[in-house]
């Protein structure tokens, strides 16, 4: 708790220093589900169905800027309640608390906790910047998204969200030393992100470099880094094609534990549109993992748990599908709809939300995520030991944000 409270007092104190300019800003969030489950499903067995979750999130931003520093704090308050609670969201449809057990600075409090409740409090963002025009170093909590998926992101290896999460507003952030240094025509990302094993030791750090270019009209990045003591080299392409764009991420990874080699990567191209003089756009995406199994089984191999735990893959088989569409129906109302598929099994779900914005600082989303496939299926419900299964059904949702 000490180092929480002088991280806090620390920036309080630039905020409070002469000649600084400081903006602070407040999002409330409100996030409701309700889930149909499966005969077989092992929630289903325990409490029953339908299960209803909810949670409140207020967040706090505080941006304070003196010359060419930056200050960067981003305090959330968040309650989480709910029949899944003990058992996580499946379909990872919010963001729920991040924990610090393996990050360098441990900026997360429980301050209340029960057997269907949590109130935790954290910092998600804490750092400092330098910027002139052409040279950046940021020092502290902060998010890092790399990759150009839609739905799927072999790229990002940093907190990448689920393919089914909603509330994308802010990505959970890490201690990361970041440079940037950009040139006349290209410009380069170097950074260290700092972790903590289970005794509070230094951990598996991750060390990445990523540049990104034009070649002609056409754009590319290479990435290469040392994420948790796998190699990676990553290769980023997008070629506009007419009124499209094509984009690829090709990501390949020696592990580091048996020399094993894995490549995994995406595609997609989508299309803006105007129709009835409202805009809109389409997409489709081809997505290859090469952690992957080609049948369902109990157990899964360890380099996909690993990823699934630390919650950089979601998905457990090796090909997917992906289109989706969204459109403006009215300058205050857009739907949006995507539609994902299995390829080796044959499930699929679907997702669609309509979002209504009275304002600039509110806004409504419900939505429907309907899963597609049979028991024993990804979508339908993956098996467990015990023959129960884990994940499908359908659920509906409702969040409400407020911005001030």
């Amino acid at each position: 708790m000490k180092q929480f409270l002088l991280l806090a007092l620390g920036l309080a104190g630039v905020v409070a220093a002469t000649e600084t300019h400081a903006d602070l800003t407040a999002r409330f969030k409100w996030f409701s589900s309700a889930a149909a489950l499966p005969p077989d499903d092992a929630q289903r067995h325990q409490i029953g169905t339908p299960a209803y979750d909810h949670n409140a999130d207020l967040r706090v931003l505080l941006r304070a800027s003196t010359g060419r520093l930056r200050f960067i704090g981003d305090y959330s308050l968040t309650w989480v309640t709910g029949d899944s609670f003990t058992f996580g969201d499946s379909a990872r449809l919010d963001q729920r608390p991040t924990e610090d057990l393996s990050r360098l600075m441990n900026l997360t409090r429980t301050i209340d906790e029960g057997s269907r409740h949590l109130l935790v409090h954290r910092f998600d963002r804490l750092a400092v910047e330098y910027r002139d025009p052409r040279f950046a170093i940021t020092l502290g909590r902060q998010a890092v998204s790399w990759g150009s998926g839609h739905v799927f992101q072999p790229m990002d290896l940093f907190n990448p969200f689920a393919p089914t999460a909603v509330d994308r507003d802010y990505k959970p952030g890490d201690d990361i030393l970041l440079i940037e240094r950009a040139f006349a025509h290209s410009a380069l990302q170097l950074l260290y992100v700092a972790r903590r094993d289970a005794h509070g030791r230094a951990g598996d750090d991750s060390y990445a470099a990523m540049w990104h270019g034009f070649f002609r009209a056409s754009e590319v990045e290479l990435m290469g880094a040392r994420h948790y003591q796998d190699d990676l080299l990553g290769m980023t392409f997008k070629i506009p094609i007419g009124p499209a764009l094509l984009r690829t991420d090709i990501v390949g990874t020696r592990l580091a534990q048996d020399g094993d080699r894995r490549i995994s990567g995406i595609v997609n191209i989508d299309c803006a549109f105007e129709l009835f003089q409202r805009t809109g756009l389409v997409f489709a995406e081809y997505f290859h993992n090469d952690f992957g199994v080609d049948t369902l089984t109990p157990t899964l191999p360890a380099p996909l748990q690993d990823r699934q735990s630390r919650g950089e893959l979601f998905n457990v088989m090796r090909d997917y599908l992906a289109t989706g569409a969204t459109y403006q129906w009215h300058p205050l109302w857009s739907q949006s709809l995507v539609w994902i598929g299995n390829l080796n099994d044959g499930s699929s779900l679907v997702q669609t939300s309509l979002t209504y914005e009275p304002s600039d600082s509110a806004r409504v989303q419900a939505g429907l995520v309907a899963a597609l496939g049979g028991t024993g299926d990804e979508f339908g419900g993956i098996p467990d030991d015990d023959g129960t299964t884990t994940g499908g059904g359908t659920r509906a949702f409702i969040r409400i944000l407020y911005y001030w």
